[in-house]
């Protein structure tokens, strides 16, 4: 968590690099940026989305999807997750600012619900665990 404990932060390896992603409760799907996705995949492999999003700070804007070959988080390991892809640029613009690393990704309500997601404040800590 940040210094302030609002923010929730939990790493994450994607393809064997590690991302620094958002816990996100309010955000339906986890997404990825599209400006720092070739980290982690090939660009070639997004397709554009028929849905217009909405949501992180914006009205709307173009969504691309992508699968991840292998998303590890924590214990947990997704193999081919289709994750979708949004500019976040302008989230990072503002983290910067208040000297955040820069986000590679949202882990948002798609995930947290499918491995029943605990969030311990006190502890500080993300547990997911597979569906039973």
């Amino acid at each position: 968590m940040d210094e302030q404990g609002y923010h929730i932060f939990v790493k994450a390896l994607i393809n064997g690099r590690v991302a620094n992603l958002l816990v996100d409760t309010g955000a339906s799907k986890t997404v990825f940026d599209t400006n720092r996705i070739q980290k982690f995949a090939s660009v070639k492999t997004m397709v554009a989305n028929d849905q217009i999003s909405t949501g992180l700070g914006t009205n709307s804007m173009q969504s691309h999807t992508i699968e991840l070959k292998r998303m590890k988080l924590g214990d947990l390991i997704l193999n081919n997750a289709e994750i979708f892809l949004l500019d976040l640029s302008h989230v990072n613009e503002t983290y910067v600012k208040l000297n955040y690393k820069p986000l590679d990704g949202v882990l948002g309500g798609d995930i947290l619900k499918m491995y029943n997601a605990v969030i311990n404040y006190k502890q500080q800590i993300v547990v997911l665990d597979y569906p039973t």
